[in-house]
């Protein structure tokens, strides 16, 4: 039996950049061995072992028939790898009964022998045709069937009997190439269309086919082979299968290999991106529905959030800029959150860089400058304002490709993981598109916007920080899991440092500017008055050019806290001015809101102002009522489910986080019965003639009225 190895020496013949040489020479010289080659010309060349052996340039030309790369043989495992448990029982048994009659032996060796061996009809010392005789008497089978067994298993051990099996033909093989390839055709037609039926694909097919080669040229293929032939297509495009979104995000993939950027330490790479959520939120201002949508900014390295913002509606380029400058300047951490998910103040854990923890400090996420933003196409993340300020502080930008949702893959994970992990269990859930949805999610809503975010705030502190995340691992260390904020810290024990803020105040930068003049009361945006300390004269010439004018001053407004202003003076010192009703409000009020207490305002009043109209609108809010008899019947729904909880809630999807937890114990404890109710349990059957006799509009129209009116 000829074996894997050759000869290799004096009189080998060798393959040598396309020409057959022989090796005449073999000598040991202090640069290594080397050889002597002759070609068929009889030129010479000395060359390496080495590079004879093991370069591409080279391949041995063996003098013996043997196994070789290029057989047609398949390898051992595929074929052992296709059989079935019995097979593979009945080719352990064949193989047994060979050992036995080469050797004597079921194992093959004397030392494993079991009881009674060598058998006397199959002893080592009789002739091998005596063996070959005995085992088939003994199996009952022919004479040449146990020597083609010994041949087979001789020359391909136990894969060598193992039954061969056909290589098994799709339903495209039996069918024209041609009318394969028109159908996918149509089929990828069909990518950015509506979901096609199979009998119109392979209609469109037969009939393109036609016009296309000729009738009777290629031969259709029957509906039944038809339909099969689709299915193994569908494999290729999906088309019929999955949902026409997923069939184009499918469709969209790129046709080369898959590339990603790898981050080497923390703040290399900053994700920003924004979502919708599945869950309604409550307006705690305006007291309507609305859809909340999360921005979020986490680094790419150790998956940690950095900054996020939860806002109504639609993102702005000032929510994306206050995600970013969380980033340079994290939020102090929330009251009641464990120990192990506080950052420490200076933003290094403490693994890193020993410190005494302070009771009530430390922050919520660590303090990050990064260097590359990963955006995508939105207008909030490509605006001049914000690539300016990125450009001044050397943050680079770096665009995502269009509708290419994996070039920021663990952002769009940290999304879905935040729906599965904590959304779901949210009342107001709504699902994930329209046939997930609930009978009335908006009648379970009852966190506000900015509850909402706090929620959200806490459990990516307590929870997604300080869980092992499946793709943080070290390739040193490919069995250990850690989590984002280990993950951190490992990142700061590979680069040896960390990138953070060299300004606090350059955060300024990224809020949009006002250019307004300086006046004896101070200043005036969008009817609004400020003045505060550092604000210089009236008429004082302003050194910046507006418009070609030289008295007006550039201010910085955070449009989602109207109550303060920013004002950097010559000396370029920062300073604060606060807003005239400022004092009265004891809390952010956004540029939305004040215009929707404005429009309440004017609907009451002939005569409005600022200060009346947040007055107003602070009532309205305290009170909790709408100005419509549907928007009182909704206040006061949800005020009593505030009050009284969620009764059907199911308990196995309880969420324990310490805000909800708090927020659900408050309303156990609140009052069960809202007052102008009356109790069905005690009033017998005069609660139903009750309810029978009130009309509903005329009751709410009424019942939540002021006394003096």
């Amino acid at each position: 039996m000829s074996g894997a190895g050759t000869r290799v020496g004096i009189g080998t013949h060798f393959r040598y950049d396309g020409e057959t040489v022989e090796v005449v020479e073999m000598a040991a010289t202090g640069a290594g061995n080397e050889v002597v080659l002759k070609n068929a010309c009889g030129g010479l060349l000395r060359v390496s072992l080495k590079e004879l052996l093991f370069s591409d340039r080279a391949a041995i030309i063996p003098a013996q028939d043997g196994p070789g790369a290029t057989d047609e043989e398949e390898l051992a495992g595929v074929v052992l790898g296709q059989l079935s448990e019995p097979q593979r029982r009945q080719v352990i048994e064949q193989a047994e009964h060979v050992r036995e009659m080469l050797t004597g032996f079921r194992s093959g060796s004397r030392e494993l022998a079991r009881d009674g061996e060598p058998h006397p009809q199959f002893a080592p010392d009789l002739p091998l045709d005596a063996r070959y005789a005995a085992k088939a008497a003994e199996l009952g089978v022919a004479d040449r069937t146990v020597r083609r067994w010994a041949a087979a298993y001789q020359r391909g051990g136990e894969a060598g009997l193992a039954p061969r099996t056909r290589p098994v033909k799709s339903a495209a093989d039996r069918v024209d190439e041609r009318w394969v390839e028109t159908a996918l055709e149509v089929m990828v037609e069909h990518a950015d269309a509506s979901k096609p039926s199979r009998k119109m694909v392979i209609d469109r097919t037969r009939a393109r086919v036609i016009a296309r080669y000729g009738p009777e040229v290629v031969r259709l293929p029957s509906q039944a082979v038809a339909y099969r032939v689709l299915a193994e297509l569908e494999r290729r495009h999906p088309l019929f299968r999955l949902s026409t979104k997923r069939n184009r995000d499918i469709a969209d993939r790129p046709e080369g290999p898959y590339g990603k950027l790898r981050p080497t330490r923390p703040g290399e790479y900053l994700l920003m991106d924004s979502t919708r959520l599945d869950v309604f939120a409550f307006d705690p201002l305006t007291l309507r529905w609305v859809r909340a949508e999360l921005s979020v900014g986490m680094d790419w390295y150790t998956r940690c959030i950095t900054g996020l913002r939860v806002t109504p509606v639609s993102t702005k380029a000032v929510d994306v800029a206050a995600v970013l400058f969380e980033s340079f300047r994290p939020r102090p951490f929330g009251k009641d959150w464990p120990r192990g998910a506080v950052w420490p103040e200076h933003g290094i854990p403490r693994t890193a860089l020993v410190d005494v923890a302070v009771e009530g400090v430390g922050l919520a996420s660590p303090p990050i400058a990064p260097e590359t933003l990963v955006v995508d196409h939105g207008k909030v993340y490509v605006s001049d304002h914000l690539s300016s300020v990125c450009r001044r502080m050397g943050v680079s930008i770096q665009p995502a490709r269009l509708r290419t949702g994996r070039d920021k893959g663990p952002v769009e994970r940290f999304f879905r993981t935040l729906r599965e992990d904590l959304l779901q269990a949210l009342p107001g859930y709504k699902g994930p598109d329209i046939h997930s949805r609930g009978e009335d999610p908006e009648g379970e809503a009852f966190f506000f916007l900015d509850e909402l975010e706090e929620i959200i705030r806490e459990w990516t502190a307590t929870t997604f920080h300080c869980r092992p995340h499946s793709g943080l691992v070290d390739p040193g260390l490919p069995g250990l899991r850690m989590s984002p904020a280990q993950m951190f810290e490992h990142g700061m024990a590979r680069a040896g440092h960390i990138e953070v803020p060299r300004d606090r105040d350059l955060a300024f930068e990224f809020l949009p500017t006002k250019w307004r003049t300086i006046q004896h009361y101070g200043v005036e945006i969008d009817g609004r008055r400020y003045r505060g300390p550092g604000l210089p004269p009236a008429g004082t010439k302003s050194p910046y050019t507006y418009h070609g004018k030289h008295n007006h001053w550039p201010f910085q407004v955070n449009p989602d806290d109207i109550t303060k202003i920013y004002f950097r003076d010559r000396d370029r010192t920062w300073h604060a001015l606060k807003w005239e009703h400022a004092p009265e409000i004891q809390m952010p009020l956004s540029e939305e809101a004040l215009t929707f207490a404005r429009n309440l305002a004017a609907k009451k009043y002939t005569h409005v102002d600022d200060r009346l109209a947040v007055a107003d609108l602070l009532e309205r809010w305290n009170a909790g009522l709408g100005a419509t008899p549907a928007e009182r019947r909704m206040a006061l729904r949800l005020s009593r489910e505030q009050a009284i909880g969620l009764p059907d809630a199911d308990p196995s999807n309880a969420v324990f986080l310490p805000s909800v937890r708090r927020a659900l114990d408050d309303a156990d404890e609140a009052e069960q019965v809202v007052p102008g109710e009356v109790d069905a349990a005690e009033g017998d059957d005069d609660a139903a003639d009750f309810e029978d006799s009130v009309d509903e509009d005329d009751f709410y129209a009424t019942a939540l009225k002021d006394v003096d009116d």
